[in-house]
């Protein structure tokens, strides 16, 4: 009768046989006691679609902030009859502010969503949050934004 040695890290089991080591079943959700193992390629799909979506997202909100200020600053660029309105602190603060808003806060919202919300692991959920975002951060600029505008139409170019 051969005697294995006594393994002291091994727990024995009932009836003294050995139990067969079993690979983890991939399909098995994920559990705080199983960390992501950024080796499956469902995390390495999941991670690159996250990816490209917050890239996405941030060129979306710099696109959106560029369109929202171009047309508000534009008499403040031009400066209206012989540039006397000419105002440049629209080109050098409101525009870099209003496009690291635009470009920061989606991203931000995404990753957050992404990342605390449970119900949101999917990225259609976090896409929507981040856009209604954006869209706060563009109507809360214009209700603090006010730009020089031109007068009224009653004061034309003249003859």
């Amino acid at each position: 009768m051969s005697e294995r040695p006594e393994d002291p890290d091994r727990p024995e089991t009932p009836d003294h046989t050995e139990t067969p080591d079993r690979p983890e079943d991939p399909d098995r959700p994920e559990t705080p006691d199983r960390p992501e193992d950024p080796d499956r390629p469902e995390t390495r799909d999941r991670t690159a679609t996250e990816s490209a979506g917050g890239c996405l997202l941030a060129a979306t909100g710099a696109l959106a902030g560029l369109v929202y200020w171009f047309p508000r600053a534009a008499y403040s660029l031009d400066g209206g009859f012989e540039s006397h309105a000419r105002d440049l602190s629209v080109l050098f603060v409101a525009l870099p502010l209003i496009l690291l808003g635009a470009t920061v806060l989606p991203l931000v919202t995404w990753t957050l969503t992404l990342r605390r919300i449970p119900a949101a692991r999917r990225p259609w959920p976090a896409a929507l949050a981040a856009l209604l975002a954006l869209g706060l951060f563009l109507y809360g600029a214009e209700l603090c934004w006010q730009p020089r505008q031109a007068p009224d139409p009653g004061y034309g170019p003249g003859i």
